[in-house]
């Protein structure tokens, strides 16, 4: 890769697939952002490494693609979960390093990321802001989620209730071809949701 602060060219070892069951120890570097920080050997400076990667939690039947953007690429991954060994299983492709750390968290925090989407398209109207709300987590015995976006250069963050996330949640059971929409490898996020919701 080419070091957007000095401009030199230097090698990454990037890593191009995370199995939760072999090696756990990539999902929390995954998690805490490490596997796409790289620091230039020339001047030192962290730089971001976007590379194509395959996230797999077998237990979870859940596979999440960081795609790298070309079409056959994304053509000949679709074509590989289409298969019987992936019944059942839950496929995203997504386009950013940060887009794929949050859908594990969503994931991991038990809930549905289309009805998350969906709970951020509520809170953008009652924020009135069209702002880029990012899942962060769950907190307190209520399960408040909390959600973070940038604005003025600085990252706010905005909690709602669970409720607000259940209600979605139900819409989503009174309306299966949102969620057969999303069945094989698909790409949910804000403008899946608003397909349906606008």
């Amino acid at each position: 890769m080419t070091c957007p602060h000095c401009g030199k060219a230097f090698e990454v070892d990037a890593v191009a697939a995370v199995n939760t069951e072999r090696n756990p120890e990539l999902k929390e570097r995954l998690l805490g952002g490490e596997l796409f920080i790289h620091e230039c050997p020339h001047c030192g400076s962290r730089v971001l490494a976007k590379f194509p990667l395959l996230y797999h939690d077998p237990s979870e039947k859940l596979m999440i693609w960081l795609s790298d953007g070309s079409a056959d690429t994304e053509a000949r991954m679709q074509a590989a979960v289409a298969g019987e060994d992936f019944d059942g299983y839950t496929g995203r492709i997504v386009d950013t390093p940060g887009a794929l750390i949050e859908k594990v968290k969503i994931f991991d925090s038990g809930l549905d990321d289309i009805a998350m989407e969906m709970a951020k398209f509520v809170t953008r109207q009652e924020l009135g802001k069209d702002a880029d709300l990012l899942f962060f987590g769950l907190d307190g015995a209520d399960n408040e989620i909390t959600l973070t976006y940038p604005e003025a250069g600085q990252m706010q963050m905005v909690r709602i209730g669970f409720n607000v996330y259940e209600d979605c949640a139900g819409i989503l059971l009174r309306n299966p071809a949102i969620k057969k929409a999303a069945s094989g490898l698909a790409r949910v996020g804000r403008s899946f949701v608003e397909s349906f919701l606008r």
